[in-house]
């Protein structure tokens, strides 16, 4: 019996999607798990991969070089839960209104499937409806959350076993639903043929996740870190689907988390795909998406953007200037362990999620704090992780800047507000 894809240990030059060769583009070096806040008795036991990005010539997928075993991310002390930013709360129920008004609407006892369901911000909406549901979380602690409300929760990774036995006990699913979690799966073609077990002859794979032509316009370098193993585009997704028998046949360009595309996937010829497939297909080539070139010159800036950052923050130390950092974000973990920022330069990071509030962060062991004590430090500047979220946080934080306080952003490009 062959060794199942979730625990095989591929070459890291080898393609996740097409097995051809990946060559490396961007080394951001040695970084710690992004979500592993710590205690200090931790330190001295962190688990460190070499993050590094590749690109396959052959199926155009972006991917990182080395694979950190799934178990150490997603775990039962998992910190992240969807439901904290208002805007995410509001794009998950539109997302759920747009599917029970289209694909569930005339369906007879429709079901909908959610891989990486979190804390069921997604699902409630459905659940609400009173449509059959089920959410796949293998992070234990949200999970749990989202079963406390009453959502359906199968708190297991989905692959083709678990999709199996999903059909066998409830049927195929009209929908197949995942966000910000696709992105997260090396074994995608384990993956791809539970959704080929588990949707029905005329369903949806519906998926949204950090777009790469985003990333490379923004130089947004903090999107790639250990959770994010693909960077899809609409042509490497359109590979990535030919391969497993579907066909790429929607794609929405979406705001959220700094530029993401939601992509639509169903069984070959089984739908006629959207004028909007053929639109972007078009300009990620105009754009050269798909050329080494392009990817190298976005390495390059990644590393002008660390040097400027830098540079930034110890003038202003040198100026005797108080730095803070706001949103303990898994990305920043990328951020400062690529930059190398320590206390030295950042005092703490300020963070609304209680699971990581007195705790350190990954790597570089900032202090993690809630926001009272934000305000009550009223430092000079605050370096802002969590810039997608930039509006929302500012809005929120205007006593930081009405007392003289200004923000520092990174991206798209080191800047001070």
């Amino acid at each position: 019996m062959s060794e199942p894809a979730s625990t095989r240990k591929p070459d890291p030059g080898r393609c996740r999607v097409c097995g051809n060769d990946v060559v490396k583009f961007l080394d951001l070096g040695r970084q710690p798990l992004s979500d592993a806040f710590l205690t200090p008795k931790d330190i001295g036991h962190e688990f460190f991969y070499r993050l590094a990005v590749g690109f396959c010539a052959d199926c155009t997928m972006v991917q990182l070089m080395e694979e950190v075993p799934r178990e150490r991310m997603f775990h039962q002390d998992y910190p992240y839960h969807s439901s904290g930013s208002s805007v995410m709360r509001e794009h998950f129920a539109e997302t759920a209104r747009r599917f029970l008004e289209t694909e569930l609407a005339d369906t007879d006892d429709p079901f909908i499937v959610e891989l990486g369901c979190n804390d069921g911000i997604m699902l409630k909406t459905v659940r609400d409806a009173g449509v059959r549901h089920l959410g796949f979380e293998p992070s234990g602690g949200v999970g749990r959350l989202a079963a406390s409300e009453g959502i359906r929760v199968r708190e297991d990774f989905f692959e083709e076993r678990t999709a199996a036995d999903v059909r066998g006990r409830e049927g195929t699913a009209d929908v197949i639903y995942a966000a910000n979690t696709l992105c997260h799966i090396p074994y995608m073609d384990s993956v791809l043929r539970g959704v080929d077990t588990l949707l029905a002859p005329n369903g949806v794979f519906v998926f949204e996740d950090p777009y790469l032509g985003d990333i490379v316009e923004r130089t947004s370098f903090d999107q790639i870190y250990d959770e994010h193993f693909f960077f899809f585009t609409a042509r490497s997704v359109g590979e990535m689907a030919r391969g497993a028998g579907l066909e790429l046949v929607d794609v929405e360009r979406l705001p959220v988390h700094g530029g993401e595309v939601r992509y639509t996937l169903a069984r070959a010829e089984a739908r006629p795909p959207s004028p909007a497939v053929a639109a972007l297909l078009a300009e990620e080539a105009e754009r050269g998406l798909a050329d080494p070139g392009t990817l190298e010159a976005f390495a390059n800036r990644v590393a002008r953007h660390r040097d400027d950052l830098v540079a930034l923050l110890r003038r202003l130390r040198a100026e005797g200037r108080t730095v803070a950092a706001y949103g303990a974000t898994a990305k920043s973990a990328t951020v400062t362990n690529y930059c190398g920022i320590g206390t030295e330069l950042v005092a703490f990071v300020s963070d609304s999620t209680p699971a990581k509030q007195d705790r350190l962060s990954p790597g570089m062991h900032l202090p993690v704090v809630p926001p009272e004590v934000f305000a009550k430090a009223r430092p000079d500047y605050a370096l802002l992780f969590a810039w997608n979220h930039a509006e929302e946080i500012m809005r929120k934080e205007e006593d930081f800047a009405r007392d003289g306080g200004r923000w520092i952003l990174y991206v798209p490009e080191v800047r001070v507000v």
